[in-house]
């Protein structure tokens, strides 16, 4: 865990730098532990996957993006004080490290299955656009990955991005249904309905174009939160 007051943009490599001294130097801190906990917590402990949890009162939209490019496993979690006796943590960003393989069904025809990936990495280059364009709404936007979706924040989440579909992506924001005129297939209510997520209304995106005629109602959901 490695700590900074403020926002510092040196809480990330400060952070990598000592967990790599720390996975050079297991013997030593294993010598402590037993010295300390005792054998038996000694012999619990994991080095298959160590974790970097860095705190600051804020982070920036680069610190984001480095930690979902980095191989390692990483918190960015930001505090906030509440009069004297009162602390606050928000996980701005969480990242698994390690590579996951995309699971295939073993007998799609070649020519059904190059098309399906190309139609997939269409939607992964769409997801990077959304979230290109939900970030440069303001300085003020913070990313936080959840389990099931990706949420935008100001003050609270204006914006949800699920994981990529083979044909579409879906993206819920804070805005009242009632004020859009709905279009089949790209804006629906969902008010009611059980989705991951928050926000009623539900935008499909197919295409860069859909992108494009999203930017009001991003820029309302914005606006709103």
């Amino acid at each position: 865990m490695e700590y900074k007051r403020g926002t510092d943009a040196g809480v990330i490599n400060q952070g990598l730098f000592y967990l790599a001294w720390l996975m050079d130097h297991r013997a030593e801190f294993e010598h402590l532990v037993r010295d300390r906990l005792g054998v038996a917590a000694a012999s619990q402990v994991l080095w298959s996957g160590p974790r970097l949890i860095c705190i600051a009162g804020d982070f920036t939209r680069y610190d984001v993006h480095a930690v979902r490019e980095h191989r390692r496993s990483i918190d960015l979690v930001r505090y906030r004080l509440f009069g004297s006796d009162l602390l606050g943590l928000e996980t701005v960003a969480s990242v698994s490290g390690g590579v996951q393989v995309a699971r295939r069904a073993r007998r799609q025809p070649p020519v059904a299955r190059a098309a399906a990936d190309i139609q997939g990495t269409a939607m992964v280059e769409l997801a990077g656009g959304v979230d290109e364009v939900l970030l440069g709404l303001g300085d003020g936007v913070k990313c936080v990955e959840r389990k099931t979706y990706r949420a935008y924040q100001r003050l609270r989440n204006f914006a949800c991005l699920c994981p990529p579909q083979r044909s579409k992506l879906l993206v819920y924001l804070k805005v009242d249904p009632k004020d859009v005129d709905l279009v089949p297939g790209f804006t629906r209510d969902v008010s009611g309905l059980g989705h991951h997520g928050t926000g009623d209304l539900e935008v499909q995106l197919r295409t860069p174009r859909d992108l494009e005629r999203a930017q009001e109602l991003f820029r309302a959901s914005y606006a709103a939160a």
